[in-house]
């Protein structure tokens, strides 16, 4: 009885299943659910050709499989292609170089860094920043960017 159901209405599972896949792509935008869509589409046909549901969930997960693997790959190397190559936000900031603008023995301190942006500061093996000093952004700490002195990073 089980088998008859799903033998006759599997086209409404495959159908639903597409529908999902489709809308999740629209929100992620990674070419992960597309793939799963376009296999399960595969399962919609070979169930429209009459083969028996077991064949048809092979075919689609072996169909998303190979489109998983092999197309969204390529899709992805296309879609990066004409991208801007530029870092932006906090992976323009590593390696920037600064200066501290007020020495303060404690937590944290104030750089002014190349590209005009001040920032709280602090060195990453906790010593004293002083005023003046010249430094480069090592990471970015939430709020904070953990610098070095240029002596130390040029060696």
């Amino acid at each position: 009885m089980l088998l008859d159901f799903l033998t006759t209405y599997a086209w409404i599972v495959w159908l639903a299943l597409i529908l999902v896949f489709v809308i999740i792509e629209v929100t992620t935008l990674e070419f992960t659910f597309l793939m799963l869509a376009v296999g399960s589409l595969g399962g919609l046909v070979s169930g429209l050709l009459n083969a028996p549901w077991w064949l048809q969930v092979i075919i689609a997960g072996v169909l998303s499989i190979l489109l998983l693997f092999v197309v969204r790959p390529a899709l992805l190397r296309a879609l990066k292609r004409g991208a801007d190559p530029a870092k932006s936000n906090v992976e323009a900031l590593i390696g920037l170089t600064g200066v501290v603008t007020n020495d303060y023995s404690g937590n944290a301190s104030h750089v002014k860094l190349s590209n005009g942006d001040t920032w709280t500061a602090r060195r990453d093996d906790h010593e004293p920043l002083v005023e003046g000093q010249r430094i480069t952004v090592t990471a970015i700490d939430g709020a904070t960017a953990v610098v070095a002195p240029v002596e130390r990073t040029a060696s």
